[in-house]
């Protein structure tokens, strides 16, 4: 069987998944199907939330699948937050925090948090975030090795600067490069398999 992979630009507003069986799901949300004509068996690798944007990557191949989701492979975000973070929180937030998780609470590995010097450049946020035009925000980039359920939001949060826009730029050496929210773009075969294969390579795919 000759697999295919795909990268695309998650909209805010939409699930991670193809489809739901439950009815009133399927009414009210909105999946991934609508984005493309995607082929018998594929499955996204990972997730992001619904109110979370951004890098996803899809395929045919459940073992390039497992092997990007069990291999603490970097994710990189870009969050926008409510504030201007402090140095200490940044510190905090390298070093490990505490969240709640599934009814018990979890520290979180150490990471990669630094602020960023200007705001990035991305599409412009969805019409129903209500990002204020009068206070203070800050963006900071995040890069995690593991990926617990709304893990960025609730990090920020547990160190005072609730995450008001969350996009996932970079997955590996995979980047979100220049698409939209909603495009998608066929992955080469051989680009794929090779990184996975080269244990996510330094050659960089964007």
């Amino acid at each position: 069987m000759e697999h295919l992979h795909y990268k695309l630009y998650k909209p805010f507003g939409m699930l991670s998944q193809l489809d739901s069986n439950d009815a009133k799901q399927r009414r009210k949300k909105r999946f991934l199907t609508e984005l493309h004509d995607f082929p018998d068996g594929i499955m996204p690798i990972g997730r992001l939330d619904e109110k979370s944007e951004g890098l996803l990557l899809m395929t045919t191949n459940g073992k390039i699948s497992y092997a990007i989701n069990r291999s603490g492979v970097e994710k990189e975000y870009y969050a926008q937050l409510d504030g201007e973070i402090s140095d200490e929180a940044i510190a905090l937030l390298s070093n490990g925090v505490e969240i709640g998780l599934e009814g018990t609470t979890y520290a979180t590995r150490p990471c990669l948090a630094k602020r960023l010097a200007a705001n990035p450049q991305l599409p412009e946020p969805n019409a129903t975030l209500r990002l204020g035009r009068h206070r203070p925000m800050s963006w900071i980039s995040i890069t995690l090795t593991e990926g617990k359920f709304r893990q960025v939001r609730k990090m920020t949060a547990a160190v005072g600067f609730p995450t008001l826009r969350l996009v996932r730029v970079r997955v590996g050496t995979i980047g979100l490069g220049d698409l939209a929210p909603g495009e998608v773009s066929e992955l080469p075969k051989a680009d794929m398999e090779r990184y996975v294969g080269n244990a996510f390579c330094t050659c960089s795919i964007s």
